[in-house]
């Protein structure tokens, strides 16, 4: 007795994902469709596992080094610019300062306004920079200030500044 139906082409076993794609000889007939669609979903899951960030990195890191700049400084008569807020930061190799600029609103010129060491242990520390900015070119109200957190890293026999944290913001000097 012979069987005139052909039977269907033997399939292989799933190769490793990391392992090349065996050669098949060209698949026709009924079973084609089926592979073209199972081809397509292995594909589309392979990609959605591909492009699929891990859980543990879906929260968002901890941030360990900020700069914050109060609300209101202080400008005196001759000029003398008070400026504060807090700062935090922690894994440093070299000295780090916290900067101040302002920037009265007009012009590209910013005037620094002192440094002040930090202490980067983790906590949140205060700071308060003072400096002498020409009185004429700064008064009373608003301004811009930015107040950056500096490591001066040594490499390779050069001393190099890491930003760690920055903040701009309006501020408004009063008189005092």
């Amino acid at each position: 007795m012979s069987v005139s139906a052909s039977a269907p082409a033997p399939v292989a076993a799933p190769a490793p994902a990391s392992a090349p794609a065996p050669v098949a000889a060209p698949v026709s007939g009924p079973a084609r469709p089926v592979l073209v669609r199972a081809a397509a979903c292995a594909a589309l899951l392979l990609g959605a596992a591909v492009a699929a960030p891990p859980a543990a990195s879906a929260a968002p890191a901890p941030v360990h080094e900020t700069v914050t700049v109060d609300s209101e400084g202080r400008i005196a008569a001759d000029g003398t610019v008070t400026l504060s807020g807090t700062y935090s930061c922690l894994d440093v190799s070299g000295p780090v300062f916290v900067g101040s600029s302002v920037h009265p609103g007009t012009g590209d010129t910013r005037y620094g306004v002192g440094g002040t060491l930090a202490v980067c242990d983790g906590e949140t520390h205060a700071w308060e920079n003072t400096g002498r900015v020409p009185s004429a070119v700064l008064k009373a109200g608003s301004v811009d200030v930015e107040a950056t957190l500096t490591e001066l890293r040594s490499a390779g026999g050069l001393t190099l500044p890491v930003f760690h944290a920055v903040q701009q913001r309006e501020v408004t000097l009063v008189r005092g």
